[in-house]
């Protein structure tokens, strides 16, 4: 193991992040209130969700005596670079197997990971596609003797419990509101909360709605409900999947998408990323301006963080725009 001298209660969710009321004038025409929980401002590398679905993995690891964390993600993973950092500062060695080639020079995000530490490893896209194989998984890693696989994403038990601190994150700061909003990878945020919900006694009042970054993923509602049931809650109807606002496809960007996210930053101050927490809120607002929520609705989304994902899209986005400019 790493010499360092960081304890894992160094970043706890006692920080609380801001939910911060939206002024816009697309929910004052439709009388619904919109607040956005600022989980991006929880941590400058660990950011928004990655840092709910890590830590409880990090607690287990060192419990159990692990001293190498093993995980998967994409060339642009906020996962991975979260993973990579969280190595460093608390002293596990960590392996990240990417998905695809993996080019010199690294993108930014690939960087960092390198820079913290992180040993990385192709994978071909058809060997990725086994990522969640146990057997398969077993395999992989042997020759890495002692070591903790955390699933891709962070979705596991553990991600579930951290995950279920947003809604605690929230509840202290609002007496009431009637949805709460995330974008959708995996579905562990969601599912989270979704327990943390039933576990208050509010799953009956609060409605969770998941807004898909991946087209086509009709796996996620069957995924999700493992989840649920693996946490011991099963049989909860509070939460629904939504799918049409991907944009294309992960990591595809739009013309739409870039404007949104230009003018919601002009207009509120918060800046987006275009991979989970825009494609959201610009879902959001299109569900609003069609009328979908009852005038008096009271919405909190949940920034995700993932801002450093920009860096690696900016190319893209400047074929439309360039946010900020």
């Amino acid at each position: 193991m790493k010499s360092s001298n960081n304890d894992l209660t160094d970043l706890t969710h006692a920080q609380i992040t801001p939910v911060q009321k939206i002024e816009h004038p697309l929910f004052s025409r439709h009388n619904v209130e919109l607040f956005i929980k600022r989980e991006d401002l929880v941590h400058p590398q660990i950011s928004g969700n990655k840092w709910y679905k890590l830590r409880h993995n990090l607690l287990y690891a060192r419990e159990q005596g692990f001293t190498r964390l093993v995980s998967f993600g994409g060339a642009f993973s906020n996962h991975l670079h979260a993973l990579a950092f969280a190595g460093q500062y608390f002293g596990f060695e960590t392996i990240g197997f990417v998905r695809g080639e993996v080019h010199e020079p690294l993108n930014p995000t690939l960087a960092d990971a390198v820079g913290w530490g992180m040993k990385l490893y192709p994978m071909s896209r058809s060997e990725y596609r086994r990522r969640s194989e146990a057997a398969f998984v077993q395999r992989l890693v042997e020759p890495l003797q002692r070591c903790f696989v955390i699933p891709e994403g962070g979705a596991n038990e553990w991600a579930l419990a951290g995950c279920a601190d947003i809604l605690t994150g929230i509840s202290q700061q609002l007496a009431d509101y009637d949805y709460v909003c995330v974008p959708c990878g995996t579905g562990a945020t969601l599912a989270g909360i979704v327990a943390a919900l039933e576990a208050s006694g509010r799953a009956g009042k609060v409605k969770v709605l998941g807004f898909s970054a991946l087209k086509g993923n009709k796996s996620l509602v069957g995924e999700v409900s493992t989840m649920l049931a693996d946490f011991s809650v099963a049989g909860i109807n509070n939460w629904q999947i939504i799918d049409e606002f991907h944009g294309g496809g992960f990591a595809k960007i739009t013309p739409e998408l870039v404007a949104f996210m230009q003018q919601w930053y002009e207009q509120t101050g918060i800046a987006l990323e275009p991979l989970y927490t825009g494609k959201m809120l610009l879902g959001l607002c299109e569900l609003v301006a069609r009328g979908d929520f009852a005038a008096g609705s009271k919405l909190v989304a949940v920034h995700t963080g993932g801002m450093q994902g920009v860096r690696g899209m900016q190319t893209q986005i400047d074929k439309f725009t360039t946010i900020g400019s």
